[in-house]
């Protein structure tokens, strides 16, 4: 069987009309083994959101939806991640982030997920 890609959605909200609850869904309905990472914990989909900085390992693709003046806190613990790549959806586009990111061998994008996830192209 297959291996699932592990999917982090940084930022995650159960808030009515938030893309990064409508990308966790997707992801979920696409078979994707999804970690989502919040402020406040929750449910989207049946994957409970977590708070904090869980420890995690094999992460295939992070998906930021943190506004890059919240970003810096987090450059630690996303470098530390060492996720293959980092999608910034549109308003979390950070060019220092994106610098650290590429410096480490991270590939990164400026592209929507939910757009991708449409396009079957994530």
């Amino acid at each position: 069987m297959k291996e699932k890609r592990k999917v982090v959605v940084l930022g995650a909200s159960t808030r009515p009309g938030r893309a990064s609850g409508k990308a966790v869904a997707r992801l979920v309905e696409q078979g994707m083994d999804v970690v989502a990472i919040g402020i406040r914990a929750g449910d989207i989909a049946g994957i409970k959101i977590l708070t904090g900085r869980p420890v995690l390992q094999d992460v295939e693709t992070l998906t930021l939806y943190i506004s890059p003046k919240n970003q810096p806190e987090w450059y630690d613990y996303i470098l530390a991640m060492k996720p293959k790549r980092i999608l910034f959806n549109p308003g979390t586009e950070n060019p220092d982030l994106k610098t650290l990111a590429e410096n480490g061998g991270i590939q990164c994008d400026d592209v929507c997920t939910l757009v991708l996830l449409s396009l079957r192209q994530f």
